[in-house]
């Protein structure tokens, strides 16, 4: 019997981990390419033969998703696999019926069928939606475990955007390694915090090997979610956020209701800046689904490192790329932050985007008057650099997770942004922690 010929839609991280999973080393299957959205020019690659298998030594393409109806007629594809996270349950089935239509099975892949198993205890942290605070929440629970003595390593979502040969296992301890493996902006937003309170952060695209390196050097594994997908690992504890600034989303977008319905514990965060009927909102959502999980309220408390740069003056606020992209939100920390200081103005920097900032905020306007921290690359950085630059501003309100003036040179003061977890009810996740921990 001739094997079912597959294509894999993704965006450089789950499509990868469901070939490796799924795929890989099986003899019924030919996937004859990865499609590639979200992320600008990640397509046009091959994901390498190293990674592939021996059943594809010359590895396998990864081409636009604009080119998935050609794929699929011209190769005669059998199967749709539907492999990347963050879109709304009309967006999937919008995908669904455009391949069914053109003669082919749609498919998504069973959370936990996709999950490995680890030889230590795995607190796995996800979302809803991209930019709920999952980052925040790592960063507490992972200074919980170092309390209780543990030693912690955590794994994050795949973000493999450069040579895929080179970054099938990479560990972070340092800067240092950050720039040696020549790290983009949305990288360093998710490593460089683990690196700041002094964890060891792994990532790449084989996540079974990554899982085996870490378990090395850790007592715990702590699975720091990308986007609103589910955890790559079968997990002890499962923590998940949603947002109230977002109703609804909780049980409308793919695969985050994923994540509601296996949650162990989960977190409505925000509460501090939320509107209190848009919390009881998603509580009820979330209980509804899952009356099993324990639901809690946290905050993000929002830092500015010198408010009074911020009083009085124009301020550009730059924000994380991915949250005000396919996270579909139009403000961040950085406007709260800029707000909270009494900024004079907050300066809308769209009649003075360069380049590839362009066309972000064309495709995606809800950004309209926050910079989105858009770097996936040397080109889309230079963009960046020189947007801040044109913006008649008086001071950059940076809230981002990281210290962009390791990456670009601005011509304004740049005012930093934290933002951490608060629990209203102090105690919860280190007891939920030290209940499965034993």
């Amino acid at each position: 019997m001739s094997p079912r010929r597959v294509v894999i839609m993704g965006a450089a991280g789950r499509d990868f981990h469901n070939f490796n999973v799924l795929f890989r080393d099986r003899a019924e299957f030919e996937v004859v390419a990865f499609t590639a959205t979200q992320i600008p020019d990640i397509e046009g690659r091959r994901y390498p033969a190293v990674l592939a298998g021996k059943r594809y030594p010359d590895g396998i393409p990864i081409v636009a998703e604009e080119q998935l109806e050609r794929l699929v007629r011209d190769e005669r594809v059998d199967e749709v696999w539907f492999s990347y996270s963050d879109v709304s349950h009309g967006y999937v089935m919008d995908k669904a019926a455009h391949v069914n239509g053109w003669g082919a099975h749609f498919t998504l892949a069973s959370a936990t069928a996709t999950m490995v198993s680890s030889v230590r205890p795995v607190i796995a942290i996800t979302a809803v939606r991209t930019g709920v605070g999952k980052s925040q929440t790592t960063r507490f629970v992972s200074r919980i475990l170092k309390a209780m003595g543990k030693r912690v390593v955590a794994i994050r979502h795949p973000m493999p955007y450069g040579d895929l040969a080179r970054q099938v296992c990479q560990r972070f301890a340092t800067y240092e390694d950050l720039d040696r493996h020549e790290c983009t902006i949305e990288e360093r937003e998710e490593y460089e915090p683990h690196i700041d309170n002094g964890f060891v952060v792994f990532a790449g695209v084989d996540y079974e090997k990554i899982l085996r390196e870490a378990e090395k050097e850790a007592d715990v594994i702590l699975w720091d979610g990308g986007n609103n997908d589910t955890p790559f690992y079968r997990s002890d504890l499962h923590v998940v956020l949603v947002d109230p600034h977002r109703p609804g989303h909780e049980i409308s977008y793919y695969p985050g209701e994923t994540n509601v319905l296996m949650a162990d514990l989960v977190i409505v965060n925000k509460v501090n800046t939320a509107e209190a009927d848009k919390v009881a909102e998603v509580e009820a959502n979330c209980r509804r689904i899952n009356p099993r999980a324990r639901i809690v309220r946290c905050a993000s408390e929002i830092r500015a490192s010198d408010p009074a740069a911020i009083h009085g003056r124009r301020a550009l606020v730059v924000e994380d790329g991915p949250t005000l992209t396919h996270g579909g939100m139009s403000v961040g920390a950085g406007w709260f932050a800029a707000r909270d200081a009494g900024a004079a103005e907050i300066v809308d920097p769209r009649p003075y985007a360069v380049g590839s900032l362009v066309e972000t905020y064309a495709k995606y306007p809800n950004a309209a008057g926050i910079l989105p921290a858009m770097g996936y690359g040397d080109e889309q950085v230079r963009d960046l650099e020189a947007t801040i630059r044109a913006t008649p501003a008086d001071v950059v309100v940076e809230g981002t997770p990281i210290d962009l003036a390791r990456v670009l040179a601005s011509d304004k003061p740049v005012v930093g942004v934290t933002y951490e977890l608060v629990e209203l009810e102090p105690g919860v996740l280190e007891a939920e922690i030290r209940r499965v921990l034993g």
